[in-house]
C-alpha cells in the first residue's frame, strides 16, 4: 500500500504540489489564528452556585442555604464532587464534573436542578450561577486612581461600576468584570426607635412605605386635540428630600408623619467585604477581568487593552486606569521564546542536513517539508481546540529532531541510487530515467520509514491515559508531537519523493568523499571495532554506567511542574479570624509599602476580602 501511495504521488505531481500549497496556506492561517496562552488550563470543569443572604451568620447560611443547595446538586449527572462553603451573608457551592464534560451542558444541568432547590430556600433568597470561567480566568486587573484628590473612593467606584465595567464586558472573550474596593453609594435610613414608639408606628410600616413610594404608576391615555397623551404618576425617588418626604402615617390630629420625623436619611457606603490598595499609598477602586471558558486568552487581553485605551479618553480629569496585572505579557514572552527556539531548531537542522549532504538542492527538500509538517500540526491543533502554549509548542519542538529522519534517509538513498545509475550508464540520466530511479529509491525505504515514524508517534499513547491535572498538563504535548510525527510520516511517502525528483540534480558527492562523513567514520570505526573485540567488557561497562545512575536518581527531587518565571508574585498572608476590615486595611497598606521599597518591584496591588465575583477564592 505504501508503494502504491508513492507511485500515485509521483504520477500526480501537480496535485501533490497543489496540496502542499493548500496545506501551507491553511497551516499559516491556523498558526496566525490559534488561541494563545502561557500554560494549559489545569482546572476541573466546575460550576459555581453563588447566593447572597445579607446580614446572616455563617451557621444560618449553612443551614438554610448551603446545605439545601449542596444536597440538591449531588444528583446532577456526571458531578463527581460537590463542595459547599458558608460565609457571613454568602454561600458558595462548587460542583466539579468528570473530565471531558462540556462546560455549558454542565451549567444547564445545574440550572435545572437549581429550580428544584429554590423551593427549599428562604423567601427572597435567589441563587445564581457564577461566570462561565475557570480557576485561571483572571487575565487582567486594573486600578482606578486619582492622585489629584478631586474624586473620593465612592466616585471612583461609581466610575468603575457604571463607566468602565459595562464596556469591558462587551469585549469578545470576557465573561465577567468584577469590581473591588472603593465604596458603593446607598441611601441609608437610620430609624429613631423612640420616635417610632412615640408615634406608634411599627418598623415594618416604614419599610413598606419606602417600597411603595419608590414607584411609577401607569394609567391609560387621554385624547385631546386629535392627540393621545399617556397618563403617568411619577413616583421614583430622585433625591434625599424625596425620601425624607415619604409619609409613613398620620398623628392624632390627622397631620401626615413624614419619614424625616422618625428617621435620619443620608447617603453612605454600603457594607463592603473587599478593599484594594496600590503601592502603599492608600485605597483605590479596581476591576478584575475574567476570561470566558475556552476562549483565546491573548485575543481577549488585546481586546481589553484596546477598550481601556478608548475609555481613558472619557475619564474625569485626574482619574487614571493603571494596569496592575496583565497575563498577556507572560503569554507574549513564553510564546515568543518557544517560537524563537522552534525557528532556531529548524535552521540548525537544515544547516546540519546541508553540511552532511553537501548538496544545496537536496537540503531544500528538508527545508520545505519540515515547516510544512509543523504547519499541518497547527491545522489539527486549531481544529481540535488545542491552544498554543509552552506544552503544546514544546511537543512540536521535541518532534523536530525525529521528523527529519524520513527525509534524510530518503535523500541519502536517492543519492546512492542516482550515483549507482550514473556509474552504470557512464553518462548523465535523462529526465525519465531520473524519475524512475527516484521512484525505485523511494519505494525501497518508504515502507520502513513510514512505519518507523508511526512507531515513534505511537510511543506517546501512554500519556493519553493520564487523567485529571497531569492529563490536562501533558496531553497537549503528546497531541502536538503525535500530529507533527504523523504529518512527517505522510509527507515522507507523498511530498518528499516528488520534491526529490525536482531538486536532486547536478553533481552528487558520494558518501565516502564527504569530509563530514569521513571524519565521523574515522572516529566511529575504531570505537566500533574495539567494542566488538571486547564484547564482555563493553557490556559490563554499560551495566556499571547504568548502575551508577541509580543513586543520583534516588536523590533527585520531584515536583508537578517546573516554576514559571512569570514576573508577578502572589503574596498571600493569613490573619487571625475575626480581624476587622479597618485593621486589615492598615496591615495591607503597611505590607504594600514595605514590598514597594525593593528596587525590583514596579508596583504592588494589594487586596483584602473578596471581589464581587463568585470566582474569588478568598
Amino acid at each position: 500500500m505504501i508503494n502504491a501511495i508513492i507511485n500515485g504521488s509521483l504520477n500526480n505531481r501537480f496535485m501533490v504540489l497543489l496540496a502542499v500549497v493548500v496545506l501551507a496556506a491553511a497551516g499559516y492561517w491556523s498558526f496566525k489564528n490559534i488561541s494563545l496562552d502561557a500554560i494549559p488550563d489545569l482546572s476541573d470543569v466546575q460550576v459555581i452556585v453563588f447566593t447572597e443572604y445579607p446580614g446572616q451568620a455563617p451557621q444560618v447560611v449553612e443551614d438554610q442555604v448551603t446545605y439545601p443547595l449542596t444536597t440538591a446538586m449531588l444528583a446532577v449527572p456526571h458531578a463527581k464532587v460537590v463542595r459547599g462553603y458558608s460565609f457571613f451573608g454568602l454561600s458558595f457551592v462548587y460542583i466539579i464534573f468528570e473530565d471531558d464534560t462540556d462546560m455549558y451542558w454542565a451549567r444547564s444541568r445545574v440550572l435545572e436542578y437549581l429550580n428544584y432547590a429554590n423551593e427549599r430556600l428562604p423567601q427572597g433568597v435567589n441563587p445564581s450561577l457564577g461566570p462561565d470561567a475557570t480557576g485561571v480566568g483572571w487575565v487582567y486587573e486594573y486600578a482606578l486612581v486619582d492622585r489629584t484628590g478631586k474624586h473620593d473612593l465612592a466616585q471612583l467606584r461609581s466610575i468603575q461600576d457604571w463607566y468602565v465595567r459595562y464596556p469591558l464586558q462587551t469585549v469578545s472573550g470576557v465573561s465577567e468584570v468584577a469590581s473591588v474596593g472603593g465604596y458603593v453609594k446607598q441611601y441609608q435610613v437610620e430609624v429613631n426607635p423612640n420616635a417610632l414608639l412615640a408615634y406608634g408606628i411599627p418598623l415594618s410600616k416604614v419599610k413598606y412605605a419606602i417600597q411603595r413610594s419608590n414607584n411609577d404608576v401607569g394609567g391609560r391615555v387621554v385624547e385631546m386635540a386629535e392627540t393621545e397623551y399617556m397618563v403617568r404618576g411619577l413616583g421614583y425617588i430622585q433625591s434625599l428630600d424625596d425620601i425624607r418626604s415619604i409619609p409613613v402615617g398620620v398623628d392624632a390630629n390627622g397631620t401626615p408623619i413624614r419619614l424625616e420625623d422618625v428617621a435620619q436619611v443620608q447617603i453612605g457606603p454600603e457594607l463592603r467585604r473587599g478593599v484594594v490598595e496600590l503601592n502603599g499609598e492608600g485605597e483605590v477602586a479596581g476591576g478584575i477581568v475574567i476570561m470566558r471558558y475556552g476562549d483565546n486568552a491573548q485575543a481577549t487581553i488585546l481586546g481589553v487593552r484596546e477598550k481601556l485605551n478608548e475609555l481613558k479618553q472619557g475619564l474625569p480629569e485626574g482619574v487614571e486606569i493603571i494596569p496592575v496585572y496583565d497575563r498577556g505579557a507572560l503569554i507574549e514572552r513564553a510564546v515568543a521564546t518557544l517560537n524563537t527556539a522552534l525557528i532556531q531548531e529548524l535552521i540548525i537542522v537544515c544547516v546540519l542536513v546541508g553540511l552532511f549532504l553537501l548538496h544545496l538542492r537536496s537540503s531544500l527538500v528538508i527545508v520545505i517539508t519540515l515547516p510544512l509538517a509543523v504547519l499541518m500540526a497547527f491545522i489539527v491543533m486549531r481544529w481540535q481546540g488545542i491552544n498554543a502554549n509552552i506544552m503544546s509548542l514544546g511537543g512540536i519542538a521535541i518532534a523536530i529532531g525525529d521528523m527529519v529522519d524520513g527525509g534524510i534517509v530518503m535523500v541519502e538513498n536517492a543519492h546512492k541510487h542516482l550515483g549507482e545509475a550514473v556509474a552504470r550508464k557512464k553518462a548523465e540520466l535523462t529526465k525519465k530515467e531520473r524519475w524512475q530511479v527516484i521512484g525505485k529509491a523511494s519505494r525501497e525505504v518508504g515502507s520502513s520509514l513510514f512505519f518507523s515514524l508511526l512507531i515513534i508517534t505511537v510511543s506517546f499513547i501512554p500519556i493519553f491515559a493520564m487523567e485529571a491535572q497531569e492529563g490536562r498538563l501533558f496531553s497537549p504535548l503528546a497531541y502536538t508531537k503525535s500530529y507533527a510525527m504523523a504529518a512527517a510520516a505522510i509527507l515522507t511517502i507523498t511530498v518528499i519523493p516528488v520534491l526529490m525528483g525536482y531538486f536532486i540534480r547536478g553533481k552528487i558527492i558520494p558518501e565516502k568523499k564527504n569530509p563530514a562523513n569521513r571524519f565521523l567514520h574515522f572516529i566511529h570505526s575504531p570505537i566500533l571495532k574495539l567494542a566488538m573485540r571486547w564484547r564482555a567488557a563493553t557490556l559490563v561497562l554499560a551495566m556499571l554506567l547504568l548502575a551508577s545512575t541509580l543513586y543520583p536518581l534516588s536523590k533527585i527531587g520531584s515536583e508537578f511542574m517546573p516554576p514559571l518565571d512569570e514576573g508577578d508574585i502572589l503574596y498571600m498572608p493569613s490573619t487571625f479570624p475575626g480581624i476587622s476590615i479597618t485593621k486589615a486595611k492598615e496591615l495591607l497598606q503597611q505590607t504594600d509599602k514595605i514590598i514597594k521599597t525593593f528596587p525590583e518591584v514596579h508596583h504592588v496591588f494589594g487586596k483584602i476580602g473578596r471581589a464581587e465575583t463568585a470566582t474569588d477564592p478568598a
